[in-house]
């Protein structure tokens, strides 16, 4: 017997399209997934070396920093490392409780080296956007969706406000291929679908090449996946006996193939250098808000300027805008919902859609127009102090909800077509109608773009008059930092300089807390040196025997400064270190022999 219900079946052959036919209808799919994509990052492509999209410049320099490390380290052909002091000397960062993207740097390392991170990660973005869809379009397909309505379901997807707003900056959530495909894994094992062993190993591989693309998407999609079975195993108690064996030996081999294919990476995450203990430190998880679901942003094709301004008002910004599926689509669900819960699928998706957008909401009070829903209420509020869904953010299970509700769709309408006797075209056609004007409202504006930062004249030439050795540390101003990332993207573009201090990252605060950027030792001085390279003058001057300390924690062998010289800057490196050693295009930089770095 199966967990998987037997109605959840390909449709009669009476019904399916001659074999070429639906070969047809799946490539004409695929194209036009990748069209809309190309569609919505055209202003990108315009540009594809030089230009991103607007609206999260840190993270996009960060990402694009991950591309240039990765693409180095294929380059002296190894495996990038998982602790590294290439950022934040002499610390380091753990990559692995970063968003470090890994995969998918590997894959795209010869694009990042001819052309640039940029382009390796707007190429990541439009097959974020065309692959997700696609993979749920054929997780559908696979489980009996007709290929129109498993179409729809599958752009709802891939196209919804919650990928296309994480796309803004949040690269490893837009790709979100791949948590279908786990999905559609776990539910052939449940359905006894091949081998049960075989399955599990092919959940496992998935699962890892997840986890080394986003592991945030990962424990979302384990979260979803329990969910589920929960749901299955209620619906059909009789079936739990009698597929059990099958379903732990599968689920146990995919555990197994994980933690051979990752457990060094994991060892390294929660047992190596700089492994937070505690969640993230600020005001709160990121949740959904009720709002959120029924106001459309600014940045979507139909939306008002009242909407519009109460997205952007939000202090997280669009990439964290993620809930948003509009009154029409909204109310098309809840109807399908009620109207076939009797059939399984619909049923199953149903509740997994419900219950994911529920999770959205987090842990905490949830208050909407003066009402106040206490948080122990809510289902996150027992599942936020897990380890990993600790960091997790609630607002993004949006994501894999808005995959529960393209399913919810693409089932529902087809139950709503065979409900109409073939004669009847017209009435056939209604449900579909409906269907499309609901998801309408969903679509997208091309992502806005902006320049990167351009690489300031003499950055490269200073770095090749410098000669460092090999993992010199070099004290770059200005210090990269979580809003000032311009150095990050400089040496992304030209892999200078190789070692780097500071940097926008996540890692251990002072005490051991997990924190979105850094305030560790010597952050003082690095913000007044950019204070100097920037701001207005700073209020209070630091001593100079402080700055001293702090740059001795350092100890760069070199000092390089996008300055002119006589500035304000120049001026008060000079009295630390003297005149600078050269100065090239507007670039000044001087070299600190190793007793000047001791004594700095």
């Amino acid at each position: 017997m199966s967990l998987v219900p037997s109605a959840v079946a390909p449709p009669p052959v009476s019904e399916q399209p001659p074999a070429r036919a639906g070969n047809r209808a799946r490539w004409l799919t695929m194209g036009c997934y990748l069209l809309a994509a190309v569609a919505v990052t055209w202003r990108l492509w315009a540009g594809p070396a030089a230009r991103a999209q607007a609206g999260d410049t840190a993270d996009v320099d960060l990402f694009a920093w991950f591309m240039r490390y990765d693409a180095a380290a294929v380059a002296h052909g190894h495996l990038p490392a998982l602790f590294t002091t290439a950022m934040n000397a002499p610390r380091g960062i753990n990559l692995m409780w970063n968003t470090s993207f890994l995969l998918p740097g590997v894959l795209l390392a010869p694009v990042t080296l001819l052309a640039g991170p940029q382009v390796s990660l707007t190429i990541m973005l439009t097959l974020g956007l065309a692959g997700s869809a696609a993979s749920l379009f054929w997780v559908l397909r696979r489980w009996g969706a007709s290929t129109g309505a498993a179409a729809l379901g599958g752009a709802v997807y891939g196209f919804s406000p919650a990928l296309i707003n994480s796309g803004i900056g949040h690269y490893h959530l837009v790709f979100a291929v791949l948590p279908p495909l786990i999905i559609d894994a776990l539910l052939r094992i449940l359905a006894g679908r091949g081998r049960p062993v075989v399955a599990g190993a092919w959940l496992g591989v998935l699962a890892a090449a997840q986890l080394f693309t986003g592991e945030e998407l990962l424990a979302e999609t384990a979260l979803a996946a329990l969910v589920l079975m929960v749901v299955l195993a209620a619906s059909h108690p009789r079936s739990v006996r009698g597929r059990a064996r099958d379903v732990a030996s599968g689920i146990v081999t995919s555990v197994a193939v994980v933690l051979l294919i990752c457990g060094q990476a994991l060892w390294v995450q929660f047992a190596g250098p700089l492994s937070p203990h505690n969640h993230p430190a600020g005001p709160g998880p990121i949740t959904n808000r009720l709002a959120f679901f029924v106001d459309p942003p600014g940045n979507l094709l139909l939306h008002t300027r009242a909407t519009a301004a109460a997205a952007a008002a939000y202090s997280r910004g669009l990439p964290e805008y993620l809930g948003y599926l509009g009154w029409p689509l909204l109310v098309v669900l809840v109807a399908a919902t009620i109207r076939y819960w009797r059939d399984p699928r619909a049923r199953t998706v149903a509740v997994l859609w419900l219950a994911l957008e529920l999770l959205s909401l987090g842990g905490g009070t949830l208050s909407h127009g003066g009402f106040q829903f206490p948080g122990y209420l809510l289902p996150f509020h027992w599942l936020q102090g897990l380890p990993v869904l600790s960091q997790a953010l609630p607002d993004r299970l949006s994501i894999l909800a808005d995959a529960a509700a393209g399913a919810v769709l693409a089932f529902s309408l087809d139950l709503a077509r065979r409900s109409v006797p073939a004669a009847q075209a017209w009435r056939r056609a209604l449900p579909a109608a409906v269907a499309v004007l609901a998801v309408l409202p969903l679509a997208s504006l091309p992502y806005p773009a902006a320049p990167v930062a351009a690489t300031p004249a003499g950055w490269q030439a200073a770095f090749a008059r410098l000669r460092l050795a090999p993992g010199a540390r070099v004290l770059a101003v200005p210090v990269p930092l979580q809003r000032d990332t311009e150095v990050m993207r400089w040496e992304a573009d030209t892999g200078d300089p190789a070692t780097m201090i500071g940097g926008y990252f996540i890692g251990p605060g002072q005490s051991g807390q997990q924190e979105l950027f850094i305030r560790g030792p010597a952050t003082t001085a690095a913000q007044y040196l950019d204070n100097l390279w920037s701001g207005p003058p700073p209020r209070n001057p630091l001593s100079p025997g402080l700055i001293r300390a702090d740059i001795a924690y350092w100890r760069p062998a070199a000092v390089v400064a996008v300055t002119s010289r006589g500035s304000r800057l120049e001026r008060f490196l000079a009295g630390l270190f003297g005149p600078p050693a050269f100065a090239v295009g507007g670039v000044l930089a001087w070299r600190l022999p190793d007793a000047q770095r001791r004594r700095a």
